[in-house]
């Protein structure tokens, strides 16, 4: 662990700058994901494969003999498998962040404000941190990089019902979580959404609600199909969305995609599905897809990223465990 640098000192890359490589776990617990344990494999397994057609190095984690089989017969070697001790597989919340200088920041983690405490979890971001010859640099409070959503240029866009919940940070108020914020990530402007998907576990992460793609572009979803349940959530998020600035001083341009409607689960539950969750790597974007709506969704991202390729995968079977393609993934960057 290396002291703390001070927010100057601290600049996290958007996501779409270049990496040097792509974190991510292998679902080792059938315990943990039911019904869906071996659907979850098959999707993490595409997932990987698609990123590594596309150049990317994957590197993921693995834990004893069966978890490294498993994942390699899975993978055919697509991904380079590193043996770790960890609980679940949703490295955006448990693993590092990485900034420019090469450090690992890591946070505190409490399960989602102590909903799923998974033994091996809170050992994840010096694992990480280590295996990429990265020095960690450890801060005292708790955050999740799912709630976290940064356009490279000193903005970051988060959600009150997350950040601000007593389920993380009891004393947090919005000017104290500012505060942390920027000295943690060096960002130097924090926009609020107020609420995040029905349903959704982590309390409202905002990369399920909104995504930068560029400086001063920021994509959120709009209804899909009479019977959408965030049909309101999803409106007032490009409302609000529209009407603030980012650091630079920009107006943010807000871009619309179709959401993936309703969904349920075997038991007839609404699931948090979206299209949001998707992962920018080098040369393609990985998009979740669950419903007849992802051919138009697809459609409107890949104008948003003229140089790369937007692919629509399958993400059910993870999002019984909890979670998409950029839940369960850390970029490194180059």
């Amino acid at each position: 662990m290396m002291q703390n640098p001070s927010a100057d000192d601290v600049k996290i890359p958007p996501e779409w700058a270049p990496h040097r490589a792509i974190w991510t776990a292998w679902p080792r617990e059938p315990a943990y994901w039911g019904d869906a344990f071996e659907g979850a494999r098959v999707e993490v397994a595409a997932m990987v494969r698609a990123l590594a057609e596309g150049g990317e190095r994957v590197r993921v984690l693995v834990d004893g003999r069966e978890g490294e089989a498993s994942a390699e017969a899975a993978m055919g070697g697509a991904g380079e498998l590193v043996q770790a001790q960890y609980g679940d597989i949703w490295l955006r919340d448990i693993g590092p962040i990485f900034d420019t200088a090469g450090r690992a920041h890591g946070f505190g983690y409490n399960g989602w404000g102590g909903k799923y405490i998974m033994p091996g979890d809170e050992l994840v971001a010096a694992q990480v941190a280590e295996h990429a010859g990265a020095p960690l640099v450890e801060h005292d409070f708790i955050l999740e990089g799912g709630a976290l959503e940064m356009d490279g240029e000193g903005t970051l866009l988060t959600t009150r019902q997350c950040v601000l919940n007593p389920n993380r940070n009891a004393h947090w108020t919005e000017a104290a979580a500012e505060r942390e914020l920027k000295r943690a990530l060096g960002v130097g402007k924090v926009l609020w959404l107020d609420e995040g998907l029905m349903n959704d576990h982590t309390d409202g992460h905002i990369d399920n609600i909104a995504r930068f793609v560029a400086p001063g572009r920021v994509v959120c979803q709009a209804p899909w199909g009479k019977k959408d349940p965030n049909a309101d959530v999803y409106d007032e998020i490009a409302l609000a969305l529209a009407g603030m600035h980012d650091a630079k001083g920009r107006k943010l341009e807000v871009v619309r995609i179709p959401s993936p409607g309703l969904v349920m689960d075997e038991e007839g539950e609404i699931v948090p599905a979206s299209h949001m969750n998707f992962l920018i790597g080098n040369e393609v974007v990985v998009v979740p897809v669950y419903s007849d709506s992802a051919d138009e969704a697809l459609e409107a991202l890949a104008p948003l990223f003229p140089d790369r390729r937007v692919i629509g995968l399958s993400a059910h079977a993870t999002l019984a465990g909890g979670g998409s393609f950029h839940c369960i993934t850390q970029q490194e960057p180059a």
